[in-house]
């Protein structure tokens, strides 16, 4: 059964892809790279990015793989990830989680402290992190140059994140979390989509639609 805090934590990963958009701390080539890509980032009027989603942890044999997709305008987005949806029209957050059939409610500043807002979707790595310049990868014919991000929080659950941009086109092309336990988290782009024709409606909550379907709705 999933939960809307299960939800978060995906939606939380999702945003540090996104956030590898916001100032790096040092004044080397990491922050004059990251600088780049959120300049052009900074320019779309919306972002549609398709994803890839694994999580390994060798020592518990754990391996799990997804996908899912996000769209973001302005401070709205619209997330979907294993058959869930998260909207945040501009003032509510709503969860609608069909395998429950739950829908929850609620305002942003009711979220964990940890869980990404609209708001810190291009600023997250403007605090708490350390950034150096890593390994370059040639994928495809691609070269992807790696950032590394060490938690300046010494009691910090996350080891280190290595944040990988097209040398070319400055678009973020993964992102690979490792953890203190040991569990590897990468999130690797299949499609990233700019400026797209979006629907009026697309980051409305239409409750009665649900209501109708039985749906559980929670309001906090």
């Amino acid at each position: 059964m999933k939960t809307v805090n299960d939800i978060r934590k995906i939606v939380t990963i999702i945003a540090l892809l996104l956030a590898g958009f916001g100032y790096a701390q040092d004044s080397g080539k990491a922050k004059a790279l990251l600088d780049e890509v959120y300049q052009k980032v900074k320019g779309y009027d919306n972002i549609y990015v398709d994803f890839k989603y694994a999580l390994n942890n060798k020592a518990e044999n754990i391996r799990q793989e997804t996908r899912g997709d996000v769209t973001i305008q302005g401070n709205k987005y619209l997330f979907n990830y294993l058959g869930a949806t998260k909207i945040f029209d501009g003032n509510k957050v709503v969860t609608i989680i069909p395998e429950n059939e739950e829908v929850v409610i609620e305002s942003p500043d009711v979220e964990e402290d940890n869980a990404i807002t609209p708001s810190k979707m291009l600023t997250f790595y403007r605090e708490g992190y350390n950034y150096s310049w890593d390994k370059q990868e040639n994928v495809r014919g691609r070269q992807i140059q790696y950032i590394k991000l060490v938690p300046i929080d010494t009691n910090a659950e996350m080891k280190e994140i290595l944040l990988g941009i097209d040398a070319q086109t400055k678009h973020i092309y993964d992102l690979i979390q490792t953890g203190k336990n040991g569990t590897k988290t990468t999130i690797t782009v299949n499609s990233f989509k700019t400026d797209q024709p979006l629907s009026g409606n697309l980051f409305k909550f239409n409750a009665k639609k649900y209501e109708d379907e039985g749906y559980y709705i929670i309001e906090q």
